[in-house]
């Protein structure tokens, strides 16, 4: 393994010369971009991305490099965070228990593992909350808007409680009953005709 490394530094290190530009002082070229002004950063700065270089060279997971070298071609350092965060979420994903959350995580990002474990956190939160959730008019409200999102059945019910509260209190019988007649099922729009009425 570490033969094929030093085969595939050397070959990258022709292809730069080939170029007019070996990698060293490419990255050299970025450190300066970055701190023009600063030399002592500079040579941190290229210490840390020489090292994060060679760490890319030598890792084993395609499609987490693919992801890495993607979102950032030019800086090596932010490779190897994003590499290493994807090789974790792939791991974390791979310990999921909700298959139904699971399934809502990989539809949305089918190719992004970081992002998959972002959706599958929040979109189980908003699960939990909505089966905790009281109001049951106000739960089928959500659910007839968002069959299949969790996280915005929770906004939805949220938005609809606060409304539906907003519109046991108000004063005004008259804007209330139109507000009701124009939006019977919906609380959010009912408040947002009232208030209408009002001004």
């Amino acid at each position: 393994m570490r033969h094929l490394s030093r085969v595939i530094i050397v070959t990258i290190a022709i292809i730069g010369f080939c170029y007019g530009q070996s990698i060293e002082s490419q990255i050299r070229g970025f450190a300066r971009s970055e701190y023009p002004n600063d030399s002592k950063m500079q040579e941190y700065i290229y210490d840390k991305q020489i090292s994060a270089y060679r760490f890319m060279l030598s890792v084993s997971d395609r499609e987490a490099k693919d992801i890495a070298t993607t979102e950032y071609p030019n800086d090596y350092s932010m490779q190897k965070y994003i590499y290493e965060k994807q090789v974790a979420a792939k791991r974390y994903n791979s310990t999921l228990q909700d298959a139904d959350v699971k399934s809502i995580a990989t539809r949305e990002y089918p190719n992004d593992p970081s992002m998959q474990k972002y959706v599958y956190d929040k979109q189980l939160a908003a699960k939990r909350y909505m089966e905790s959730s009281s109001d049951r008019e106000v739960k089928g409200i959500a659910l007839r808007e968002y069959p299949n999102d969790y996280s915005m059945q929770k906004y939805v019910y949220d938005k609809q409680l606060s409304a539906k509260e907003y519109m046991s209190r108000v004063s005004n019988q008259r804007a209330k009953s139109m507000a009701v007649r124009e939006y019977p099922n919906d609380y959010s729009m009912q408040k947002y005709v009232y208030d209408r009425a009002l001004r």
